[in-house]
């Protein structure tokens, strides 16, 4: 092997561990191994190389939000321009319309990815025109042109039943999804969402990944199942590396506000009064069931902790009945014994239901959020 080689194989070797970082969202470390290897690329003057390391870093740059580094990269761009007497490719153009796009520059996005494809057709290199396609798909759908997106989705299943290519493949039909929802066609949506989901069980892709549980929680947010919404998106919030994924993490932080919380675990009991539905934090969603009567007993209590209930109280208000003790009294005491086993951690140490001299009351220090 020459000196050549060895060099040859030390760059792609360290650009391949830098992919690799990459697609386990490790930004950072993908970042100093792509740098090093777009160095040794250089020197080779391996420009394809060189370009392809490029790319990948624009792509992590725009998704960090780093924009120093973005203006940084474009500068290189320009060098290889100007002193190297090196055409672009249509996958740089790609990313430089990716990069626009992310700071909502939607214009400036369009002319890269129309250069892309431009570049693609005349080189022939189908690879490229399925990249600058799903670019413009992606520009279509942030404006809005939502008819012209899905045929980008339609060019590219016809490349893709002839050339296999698994992560465009994911990305654009995680795009499909959004579109769909877009479209207000949430079962449809949630129905490619759930395919992607089988990908991504063999693919391993953590950005993907976090990126599928946001586009469920938006959709069933945006079909006003709101409790499956905070479920998808929590859980996308605790997978999202926030310094890394900082455009995605500000996506999810933004919907879940839009839910009217910041961060569900800061909740011990969760009462949804519009869905009937009651999400503790150690159990989870509870099932009442139908039992209409526990339901609204709870309710009761969680719109005003700590204020306590006599019998007379609760036999008004929950069963809408005048009070009888030998009809009422033990019914509110097999009532109350079945609403702490569905709610309480611990039935032998109860947190939410106490009882006082002359009533019930819910512990005030418990931190509850009565979603109206």
């Amino acid at each position: 092997m020459t000196k050549r080689d060895s060099l040859n194989t030390q760059s792609d070797d360290i650009f391949e561990l830098g992919k690799l970082y990459c697609d386990r969202s490790d930004f950072k470390v993908a970042i100093q191994k792509l740098n090093q290897a777009s160095e040794l690329y250089y020197q080779e003057r391996n420009f394809d190389g060189y370009l392809k390391c490029l790319n990948l870093l624009l792509r992590m740059y725009a998704e960090m939000e780093d924009h120093e580094n973005i203006s940084l990269t474009k500068e290189k761009l320009q060098n290889l321009v100007v002193k190297d007497q090196v055409e672009l490719n249509a996958k740089t153009f790609y990313s430089l319309g990716l990069c626009a796009a992310y700071k909502k520059q939607f214009k400036v996005a369009l002319e890269y990815l129309e250069k892309s494809l431009a570049v693609a057709l005349s080189k022939d290199n189908k690879e490229d025109i399925c990249y600058a396609i799903n670019g413009l798909c992606i520009v279509y759908t942030f404006l809005g042109r939502l008819e012209d997106a899905l045929k980008e989705i339609y060019n590219l299943q016809v490349f893709f039943q002839v050339m296999p290519m698994e992560e465009l493949q994911l990305s654009s039909q995680l795009m499909n999804g959004h579109i769909l929802r877009k479209m207000g066609k949430y079962d449809e949506a949630l129905n490619v969402f759930w395919q992607c989901y089988e990908i991504l069980k063999v693919q391993k892709n953590i950005y993907m990944y976090i990126s599928l549980l946001y586009a469920m929680g938006v959709t069933y947010q945006e079909s006003g199942d709101y409790d499956l919404a905070r479920l998808y998106l929590n859980l996308a919030k605790k997978s999202v590396d926030s310094e890394n994924l900082k455009y995605l993490s500000k996506l999810i932080d933004s919907a879940l506000k839009e839910l009217g919380e910041n961060d569900e675990s800061t909740y011990d009991l969760i009462f949804n009064v519009t869905g009937c539905s009651v999400v503790e934090k150690k159990k989870g969603k509870i099932d009442f069931k139908n039992q209409f009567i526990l339901l609204d007993l709870l309710k009761l209590f969680v719109q005003n902790p700590g204020q306590v209930y006599s019998k007379e109280a609760l036999v008004e208000k929950v069963w809408k009945q005048n009070y009888d003790p030998r009809v009422h009294d033990n019914k509110i005491y097999v009532t109350i014994k079945r609403l702490r086993k569905l709610i309480e951690p611990e039935y032998d140490k109860p947190k939410y239901i106490f009882r006082a001299k002359n009533g019930y009351y819910l512990n005030k220090s418990a931190r509850i959020l009565l979603d109206q």
